[in-house]
């Protein structure tokens, strides 16, 4: 579709719980921030992939997960893709989101998003870290919360850091200029600071979490997925098609990404793609008990609750 046709969706979901072509082809809305873990969708929406399931999807982007919540809430969006915490936050005050596809997979064999410090930092230890000034991309958000995980389970003590919120592309200048001590990088900007040697690996703070966990997924309401059962069972299926392809095919991808980020495809290229989390309990509970650990939530739930039904 053309993307007059897809805005003009957006307003049509906010009275029609699914939209259809002319054909009476699915016609699905989906919204993501630009980063890497929305490459399945939009491979998936260039190569053909969805249509070929009788699927006609149009990938929007979008400037926050909370814009995101609110347009999937109010039937702008049928489907968005948003950080696993903000889901896990949003169902504890009782907003009925449900993941219908797994996203981002964070695996300690291929790190993509770390705690850095500037090159010549004396800092090493967790304990070094405490009393300091920890920059984080938002201050309740994993990163927060694998950060303190991470101090307290290396000798430090979390409730001394002085978090401050940075976006990552500021990092490695705010680390530089000294206004930080600390602060959290994900790929492609990671990789773009190791390089030009402003940073360097602190540590892999997100293992206080899990080897392995899911970081972001795509979401609906609960009504969307009971009303719409067998269509989100043909997104979800070509989702980890598409993931598994761009996993074993990753240079494929390249332009698609870097279109859509408007990132030099040459940065791209060079950074470790990453893995895709299967739509699994076992790779969300890790972050839903360090959630509550670190009172983003009132207590732990069972990661069930946050699966459609059909789709776990």
């Amino acid at each position: 579709m053309k993307r007059q046709t897809a805005i003009a969706l957006g307003s049509a979901f906010l009275t029609a719980p699914i939209a259809t072509s002319a054909q009476g082809t699915p016609q699905l809305l989906l919204a993501g921030v630009g980063e890497e873990s929305i490459t399945p969708a939009l491979w998936a929406a260039q190569s053909g992939m969805f249509s070929k399931a009788g699927l006609d999807v149009t990938v929007q982007p979008a400037n926050s997960g909370t814009a995101i919540a609110a347009g999937v809430q109010g039937g702008a969006y049928a489907i968005g893709k948003s950080s696993l915490v903000a889901i896990i936050v949003a169902h504890t005050r009782g907003l009925p989101f449900v993941f219908v596809a797994g996203g981002s997979l964070y695996d300690t064999k291929f790190p993509y998003s770390v705690l850095t410090v500037k090159a010549e930092s004396p800092l090493k230890t967790a304990a070094d870290l405490n009393g300091k000034i920890i920059a984080v991309p938002a201050l309740s958000d994993l990163t927060t919360v694998a950060t303190k995980g991470y101090v307290d389970a290396h000798g430090g003590d979390s409730k001394t850091l002085q978090l401050i919120e940075i976006p990552f592309a500021q990092m490695p200048d705010v680390l530089a200029a000294g206004r930080a001590d600390a602060g959290f990088i994900a790929d492609p900007i990671l990789q773009q600071a190791l390089d030009a040697k402003k940073v360097r690996i602190f540590a892999h703070a997100f293992d206080a979490i899990a080897p392995q966990f899911m970081v972001t997924g795509w979401f609906v309401t609960q009504d969307f997925a009971a009303k719409n059962q067998a269509t989100l069972a043909k997104f979800a299926r070509v989702m980890r098609e598409s993931a598994a392809y761009i996993v074993g095919h990753p240079a494929d991808t390249v332009s698609v990404l870097s279109k859509f980020m408007n990132v030099d495809p040459a940065v791209i290229a060079q950074t470790h793609r990453i893995g895709y989390a299967p739509l699994e309990p076992k790779y969300i509970q890790p972050v839903i008990d360090i959630s509550a650990k670190y009172k983003l939530i009132p207590a732990a739930f069972d990661a069930k609750e946050l699966i459609a039904p059909g789709l776990g």
